[in-house]
């Protein structure tokens, strides 16, 4: 006999009829005892809850959630204290299921064996595929706008360099050669000012002139047969490169002064001078 359980709980089914059966509850709990097993016992070899047992066992069965998991404990109770749970099953149904036939479920239902969805984590090769997908297609898109931006650029410098090859040819008036002074030019030279020409008569020459304020006149070669005039207000300072070609006239008077050939000659000749300086 167990501990806390009175004799009455403990004695065997006298009368079997249908008005003497003992409700569900008390079937099992009957036995549970007679089985030798505690609440606690029956609790840890089902993984039904106490306090859903004590429930069962009081034909309490709202603790059980429902009509499916009060006849899937009904089941598993039973099998663990040597009863057959068909007839429990089928008492349930008439008592507490108003008649309708019990649905056999899939697999016992516990309250203990619920199985917790898993927690994922983030999806890392998803999120690996798109950034892949993303550098793709920016690269893809940099290329071909580089690609279109080099072909107008060298659409523009096709054209610069048409536009610059062609130029439109623009008439040119021609150049009038200014006439040199004539000798009948220097011999009417004004007297307030200085005239001196230089002509290149057995060869070239570099000549250099200035006037007073020494601004430059000329500089540069005087081919053989070229003539030069040049006047100031008071003074002229020339260079001859080769003096032995050249004949100088000063204020319409040749100088007769005997240069030498690849001789250079530093002049100044002013209004009164008929004479080399």
């Amino acid at each position: 006999m167990s501990i806390g359980n009175s004799p009455e709980d403990e004695r065997p089914f006298e009368d079997v009829s249908e008005e003497a059966r003992p409700s569900v509850g008390r079937a099992l709990q009957q036995a549970r005892i007679a089985a030798g097993l505690t609440v606690d016992d029956v609790s840890t070899a089902t993984r039904v809850r106490i306090a859903i047992v004590h429930a069962i066992e009081a034909d309490d069965f709202a603790a059980c959630g429902g009509d499916v998991y009060a006849r899937g404990h009904i089941r598993t109770l039973a099998r663990a204290v040597n009863l057959d749970p068909a007839p429990l099953i089928a008492q349930y149904e008439t008592e507490h299921g108003n008649g309708r036939p019990a649905p056999t479920p899939a697999a016992p239902l516990f309250e203990a064996e619920r199985i917790r969805p898993e927690r994922r984590g983030p999806n890392w090769t998803a999120a690996m595929v798109a950034a892949i997908v993303v550098v793709i297609g920016f690269v893809g898109f940099t290329m071909v706008k580089g690609g279109d931006d080099g072909g107008k650029e060298n659409v523009a410098d096709g054209t610069a360099s048409t536009e610059s090859a062609s130029p439109t040819p623009k008439a040119e008036k021609p150049a009038v050669p200014e006439p040199e002074p004539s000798d009948s030019a220097i011999a009417a030279a004004p007297q307030d000012k200085v005239t001196v020409q230089v002509s290149a008569v057995d060869g070239r020459s570099w000549i250099s002139a200035k006037d007073h304020n020494g601004r430059l006149l000329f500089d540069g070669l005087l081919k053989q047969g070229e003539s030069k005039t040049f006047q100031d207000s008071s003074k002229i300072n020339l260079v001859l490169g080769d003096a032995g070609a050249i004949d100088l006239f000063v204020n319409g008077k040749k100088i007769e002064d005997d240069f030498q050939p690849g001789a250079v000659e530093r002049l100044t000749y002013t209004k009164g001078d008929p004479q080399a300086g």
